[in-house]
């Protein structure tokens, strides 16, 4: 122990830690940790009820929310958050900002509908085995995505984090309810199922909406710069990061049309490749101010030793949740998603490496992003997305196709986030 610091009492020390998170990283957690739960008992549910064509249904709908959540309306949620608590913390009315992120969140809602509408008929027919009705599902959930993106971002920016985590454990606990009601009741539409996604965050924003009501004061006017700013850009990477990590269900969806249980197989499989990136998740959103406080004061080393520090933590658990997924993995979906047997353990490793470079991506990604770099960071998200492409096209087998590529994506991801680093970390001051 260095000298001049306290001993404390051992009973003390996850106290002390606690101490050291940043505000709200408890509760957010704590909130993720039961949404977490809440969509694996989703999916467990309906993969022990749907038939095999069903659940490749649902599997493909999840993934698409997924994607379209993380790539279109979080990154309006993160510019709601950094102005609202900007306005916040000038003592000044957030009204003006909350309408202007409501209107964008719509007007990107209004974009997605009319491309569903119009695209309903190719759409079910290559992803929904003819289901018009899924894409109308789609629809709604993409109008959940939307409210939850306003509320979540509203509820960040005024600091009220226990709220925000009520949110996300109310949506999950919801979830874990509606499926078990569907299974007891035998339901077997995977439609049905695909309404949760609609009716649980949606109930989970009403159950938790006074306290952004009442903070709607009248405050200066704000125009569309302030919030645009670099949103597009921000926009398009998180759609391409969102398309490294969700390609391969959908590609094997689209490859091997013919049998449907791939698809249900997969999607269970990385799910549990993923928790690794579950865990991840709840401290995330306190690197990017760390970083750019090291920027801010001239720091160079503290920021390279919280860049350094931050990914052998992320390799570590990468590696620890990769060695579960490979033993236990190939068991696991079948005794929690009745999924049909064909993942190897070989496919597991390559499922659990692609997450855990995706995760040393996001740091890395972090670490551009505290230097302004928007622009670097969407092209190494646009590599990943090109060699992503370039490997499912190889041939061979198609789940080896997609978990190699999902690897060879993320990996190319962050060797191109650590090139940007290295070639544009200036020799001498920090230039914005």
């Amino acid at each position: 122990m260095q000298a001049g610091l306290p001993r404390w009492p051992a009973a003390r020390y996850p106290a002390r830690v606690l101490a050291l998170l940043p505000p709200g990283t408890v509760p957010v957690g704590a909130g993720l940790a039961i949404l977490g739960a809440g969509s694996y008992a989703h999916l467990a549910v309906a993969g022990h009820t749907l038939p095999t064509a069903g659940m490749a249904e649902m599997s493909v709908l999840w993934s698409l929310v997924f994607l379209l959540g993380l790539g279109v309306f979080f990154p309006v949620e993160q510019e709601l958050i950094r102005l609202v608590a900007a306005r916040t913390a000038a003592g000044q009315g957030i009204g003006p900002v909350v309408r202007r992120g409501a209107t964008l969140a719509l007007g990107i809602l209004v974009v997605l509908l009319t491309v569903f509408a119009l695209a309903a008929g190719p759409l079910a027919g290559r992803l929904f085995g003819g289901d018009t009705a899924m894409v109308a599902t789609l629809g709604g959930a993409t109008f959940a995505l939307a409210v939850t993106a306003v509320s979540r971002g509203t509820l960040a920016g005024l600091g009220r984090f226990g709220t925000y985590g009520r949110q996300l454990a109310v949506d999950g606990g919801l979830r874990v309810l509606l499926a078990c009601a569907l299974g007891a009741a035998g339901t077997r539409t995977p439609v049905a199922y695909g309404l949760i996604l609609v009716a649980a965050p949606l109930l989970a924003v009403a159950a938790t909406l006074r306290p952004v009501l009442t903070q709607l004061h009248p405050g200066p006017p704000l125009g569309w710069r302030a919030m645009g700013g670099r949103l597009g850009l921000l926009i398009v990477t998180m759609l391409l990061a969102q398309v490294v990590i969700n390609a391969a269900v959908i590609n094997v969806r689209l490859l091997a049309p013919g049998d449907p249980a791939v698809t249900g197989a997969l999607l269970a499989a990385v799910v549990l490749a993923r928790v690794p990136l579950f865990v991840f998740t709840a401290v995330q959103t306190s690197l990017l101010p760390g970083l750019c406080a090291a920027l801010a004061a001239d720091d160079r080393a503290r920021y390279r030793r919280l860049l350094a520090r931050t990914c052998a933590a992320v390799t570590i658990l990468g590696v620890a949740g990769g060695v579960v997924a490979v033993i236990l993995g190939p068991s696991l979906t079948r005794v929690l998603f009745a999924a049909r047997p064909v993942l190897s353990s070989t496919d597991f490793a390559w499922l659990a490496a692609g997450t855990l470079c995706y995760m040393l991506a996001l740091v890395l990604g972090q670490g551009v992003l505290a230097l302004a770099r928007h622009r670097d960071q969407m092209l190494a998200w646009l590599a990943g997305v090109a060699v992503l492409a370039t490997a499912t096209l190889a041939p061979g087998p198609v789940i080896l196709r997609v978990v190699t590529a999902y690897a060879a994506g993320s990996a190319a991801v962050a060797l191109a986030m650590a090139a940007v680093l290295i070639m544009r970390w200036p020799g001498s001051g920090h230039r914005r």
